[in-house]
């Protein structure tokens, strides 16, 4: 939006064009292998839900492995069945090869002390045993560091074991990096000389919290400090077994990357990254292979204007 200019003539519509012209939301039925088709811009955060290799115990211990959910009526169709065809035959190198390339380049400008740069980074949410051979793979793309991220829920899909065995309700994923710190956004403010404002930031621990925000406290919560794994509502459509809450996207995009700025995931889904990407102002471009979840992604979860979007959010265009 920098350098933008309206008309007093052209009203919010003519924003509404600017902003159609300078954001971009593409999701593609393709591999992400063939991404340079597409004349895709490089991205500063790659997010990617990978296929986490449970093959076909997907819906084990998941009550839709029976017929409505109750074992009495017998199992359901989908009792030893895969979610999906890439579970089996999903190329780690092949996607680690694909966001050496289409990350930007590490940023080698000096930084103030006590800043980040603005080198882009990568997300992979994962089970927790793939964590290690996903840091080999990485290392060989030149990714050498890593944060592991850690997400608590209130909540576990597990039910059926719930009276047998500890359940799961955790969420995994690994922060990639090459040589630099990536840019990090957790509301620190500089002064006109560049240094930092005291107590204008604040710690972003690598787990997240999922209780309730009365049980935790608003401060911890509204400081940014914790932020809640919460399910998605009802404007969000569920289309994906794995999908991700977009509240949850939303977070981890405002902490690693800024307005205007390309957000990629090559493994798309639902779509709910590309949506939590541009309802905050970012770019961004997806590839699915399956064609039920592209069309679904497509006509459902990209379907939708950023309500919360307001002329008084761009000063830079007003008269």
């Amino acid at each position: 939006m920098k350098g933008a200019s309206l008309r007093p003539e052209q009203g919010y519509t003519g924003l509404l064009e600017i902003m159609k012209a300078k954001l971009k939301c593409e999701i593609y039925r393709d591999s992400m292998q063939n991404y340079k088709k597409y004349a895709i811009p490089k991205a500063q955060l790659v997010i990617a839900d990978v296929p986490y290799n449970v093959g076909n115990n997907f819906y084990g211990s998941n009550p839709m492995w029976y017929n409505g959910g109750d074992n009495k009526k017998g199992e359901s169709k989908l009792a030893g069945k895969a979610a999906f065809n890439s579970d089996f035959n999903f190329n780690l190198y092949e996607y680690f090869h694909f966001c050496s390339k289409m990350l930007k380049k590490d940023d080698t400008k000096p930084v103030p002390r006590g800043r980040s740069s603005n080198s882009p980074c990568m997300i992979v949410f994962c089970s927790f045993e793939q964590i290690q051979t996903l840091i080999k793979a990485a290392e060989k793309h030149g990714f050498i560091h890593y944060i592991p991220l850690i997400f608590c829920k209130n909540y576990s899909p597990q039910v059926l074991k719930a009276n047998m065995r500890v359940v799961g309700a955790t969420e995994y994923a690994l922060l990639l990096y090459r040589d630099r710190l990536p840019k990090f956004r957790n509301g620190v403010q500089a002064d006109e000389n560049g240094k930092n404002i005291p107590n204008t930031g604040h710690m972003i621990f690598n787990w997240f919290d999922g209780g309730n925000e009365e049980e935790w406290g608003r401060t911890y919560y509204n400081n940014g400090t914790y932020f809640m794994w919460e399910k998605d509502k009802k404007d969000v459509p569920k289309i994906h077994p794995a999908q991700k809450p977009v509240a949850v996207l939303k977070r981890l995009i405002e902490i690693f990357t800024d307005e205007g700025d390309v957000v990629i995931d090559p493994c798309c889904g639902s779509g709910t990254t590309l949506r939590a990407a541009v309802e905050l102002g970012r770019s961004a471009f997806g590839f699915e292979i399956d064609r039920i979840f592209y069309k679904r992604a497509k006509e459902e979860m990209l379907n939708f204007r950023r309500s919360q979007m307001n002329i008084t959010d761009f000063p830079e265009v007003l008269p």
